[in-house]
């Protein structure tokens, strides 16, 4: 199956003021940016567009299944190659989505694979994201906050340097901590220390789970790992007692659509198990993950719910209205943001 192709009712959905809390910085480089990044750095990748896409997006021929998917990131981290660099992509992120009338958005990053061109140390990185996501930020009056996400494929000790650093670092911008990577064949049970001490700090934690594993990796992520909101989390459906333990928590889900599809995760968009979620009295959002990777938009991502799942206006507006009460701010916040969200 194809991946869905917005018509052009995409600018009824364009329109919806929208919120966002599940997106990559590294999977929302743009290809013309890429291009030329590579040129810049002398950076050997193929010089068409149409090639470099496909080393770097997801084609409408191409197996949708894990390895696939991640296989996208080993090119993209070598484009991280100095400090403007990164302040670039940081800033084009945020330019693309006021462009999709995002109007409050968690962008979480990962310092470690920023860093890893270059090795640059850890702590000039997540200065560079912070100072020009607030600088764009700012400019064109859109809430953007930050969470930095580490990998449970990879030690433990890289993720307490980048869970401290992001503790020390919440006046910039920095308001969670999320764990991605191989949940298939990592627990996270050896991260739960720092986990616990950065929530201790302030911090707010988010986790992927219930993506490429079970049910039992959102157990472990709640009730181990204390996340607040949990990455994707589709496959909860599979046991309805983690169902309720997420009902009782009242954790709150960032769902994928489009990425759970061509990921594997879902074998086709209208499978895709948002309706049954949502039906079953989880607190779900709709999230793009990876839009450059994936080729899509939030807009089309709701356009899609809609065409696709069934979801109806209404629905869609509650989905924003679930973001903006799991954002990862004050209350005090959250009142002003909604006040705003229903002026439109």
């Amino acid at each position: 199956m194809q991946p869905y192709a917005p018509t052009s009712s995409l600018n009824i959905f364009l329109v919806l003021p929208k919120a966002e809390l599940h997106r990559h910085l590294e999977g929302s480089l743009r290809i013309g940016t890429m291009l030329d990044i590579a040129r810049k750095h002398q950076i050997t990748v193929p010089a068409s567009i149409l090639r470099l896409s496909g080393l770097v997006q997801i084609g409408d021929e191409e197996p949708y299944n894990f390895n696939n998917f991640l296989e996208k990131f080993k090119t993209l981290r070598l484009f991280y190659r100095s400090p403007d660099v990164i302040a670039r992509v940081t800033r084009e992120a945020v330019e693309d989505a006021v462009r999709d009338n995002i109007r409050y958005m968690e962008l979480r990053f990962t310092p470690v694979a920023l860093s890893r061109a270059e090795r640059f140390p850890l702590h000039d990185v997540m200065e560079w994201v912070c100072e020009s996501a607030n600088r764009t930020a700012e400019k064109f009056r859109i809430d953007v906050k930050l969470i930095a996400s580490v990998n449970r494929h990879e030690s433990p000790e890289l993720a307490e340097q980048v869970a401290w650093l992001a503790s020390g670092m919440q006046d910039q911008g920095i308001v969670g901590l999320d764990i991605a990577g191989n949940e298939a064949e990592f627990s996270g049970k050896p991260f739960a220390p720092i986990f616990r001490e950065a929530k201790e700090s302030g911090l707010k934690i988010t986790v992927h789970a219930g993506e490429w594993g079970g049910a039992e990796n959102v157990r472990e992520a709640i009730e181990v790992l204390g996340a607040d909101r949990i990455g994707h989390g589709v496959r909860i459906m599979e046991d309805e007692n983690v169902v309720a333990l997420a009902k009782e928590r009242g954790t709150v889900f960032e769902v994928c659509v489009t990425s759970n599809h061509q990921s594997g995760v879902v074998t086709s968009l209208k499978e895709h198990p948002l309706t049954k979620m949502i039906e079953a009295g989880l607190i779900t959002t709709i999230n793009t993950d990876d839009p450059s990777i994936s080729r899509i938009s939030l807009s089309g991502e709701f356009q899609m719910a809609h065409e696709k799942l069934g979801l109806s206006m209404l629905t869609l507006k509650n989905q924003t209205l679930n973001a903006i009460n799991a954002a990862f701010v004050s209350d005090k916040e959250k009142e002003r943001l909604v006040k705003e969200f229903k002026k439109g």
